[in-house]
């Protein structure tokens, strides 16, 4: 493989927990990734199980990467880096892991007689369309392992480079795609998703999907108190993302689990101090708002869909909706990761 603007880190051979052997680290000299160490490993396996007592609508998943330069303050899958000796803070921005054989794995693993063919979901923990998928460019090879197999599967972004593989997308039986979009307000944006692309190139995004044949559904998430939750600023996310042919909608309010609590309510005495007292009340209790700021969130975004054409509805399961709200979405991936204490659960 060659690379352009690239370098091999000092300290390349460090051993991660749970891998057997060590990781190569290489560092980009792009604007995207200044100041970012990619870790590459050779995973043992890359299906993951979702254990049953989940109660997920899917029972698989793939990870191709963990940690995400995307940034996002509110991004529930930072407590996962902790389990790899990183912070959930920096380091889940700035060290990221690549599994480089993932193509190769998906298509092994995906072809055995014994697999069955049951839907695989892939975004359900860090974004597999991150800035460096345009350099390690592993997706195809994982919607190719798809395709040929058969199986059933779907994607959660909030990054336009998913068109570079529509025409794979057109190949696999019952896909999906899904586009996150929080907030179209440029201060919001740029403060809570600050190495994102622009939520109105999402939007594009859907609209070519549409065009192209592939159905895709948008998630409004987080919903956050005071921040992006106006009226106003929901209704037109759902008008542009309605004509954009969205099949279904919806929306999930912020939730704060673990080290995430910490890392949003620093930001959030920077960005809208005044909104701080609102929020220790909402999350007195625990990583979930009130019932009563939940309902009023999903009252919300029914309200607005029921002003857009029929037919438009709630995400279905390709959507994740359930996987993304969860206070428990953890990357148990196996064998090749250790498990992980009893008090950090398992995968959602």
């Amino acid at each position: 493989m060659r690379w352009d603007e690239l370098k091999v880190g000092a300290d390349e051979g460090r051993r991660l927990p749970g891998y057997r052997e060590p990781a190569t680290i290489r560092t980009f000299d792009a604007p995207e990734s200044l100041d970012v160490r990619f870790y590459e490993i050779q995973a043992k396996s890359i299906l993951n199980r979702v254990p049953k007592a989940s109660q997920m609508p899917f029972r698989w998943t793939i990870n191709p990467y963990r940690g995400c330069t995307h940034s996002c303050v509110f991004c529930f899958a930072r407590p996962t880096h902790t389990y790899l000796g990183f912070n959930a803070g920096r380091d889940f921005e700035r060290e990221i892991v690549v599994k480089v054989n993932t193509p190769e794995l998906a298509r092994a693993e995906l072809m055995k007689p014994t697999w069955k063919r049951e839907h695989v979901a892939l975004g359900t923990n860090t974004d597999p369309y991150q800035w460096v998928e345009s350099r390690y460019r592993l997706m195809p090879g994982v919607w190719e392992a798809m395709r040929d197999s058969r199986t059933p599967s779907s994607v959660l972004t909030k990054s336009p480079l998913l068109l570079r593989d529509v025409e794979l997308f057109k190949q696999i039986p019952s896909f999906a795609a899904n586009l996150s979009i929080p907030t179209l307000d440029e201060k919001a944006w740029r403060a809570s998703e600050p190495h994102t692309p622009h939520p109105r190139k999402r939007i594009e995004a859907v609209a070519e999907l549409t065009r192209a044949g592939i159905p895709c559904g948008v998630l409004i998430a987080p919903l956050m108190p005071g921040i992006n939750d106006s009226p106003e600023q929901v209704e037109e996310i759902l008008e542009l993302c309605g004509e954009a042919g969205a099949v279904s909608i919806g929306g999930i309010c912020l939730h704060l689990r673990g080290e995430v609590r910490g890392i949003f309510m620093d930001w959030l005495r920077g960005y809208r101090p005044d909104l701080v007292p609102r929020y220790e009340r909402l999350y007195a209790r625990g990583a979930y708002a009130s019932r009563e700021e939940r309902e009023r969130l999903s009252a919300l975004v029914r309200a607005g869909r029921r002003k857009l054409p029929s037919g438009l509805g709630r995400p279905n399961h390709t959507g994740h909706e359930r996987a993304l709200k969860h206070d428990a979405a953890i990357d148990a991936e196996h064998p090749d990761m250790a498990a992980p204490p009893a008090e950090q659960g398992s995968l959602f």
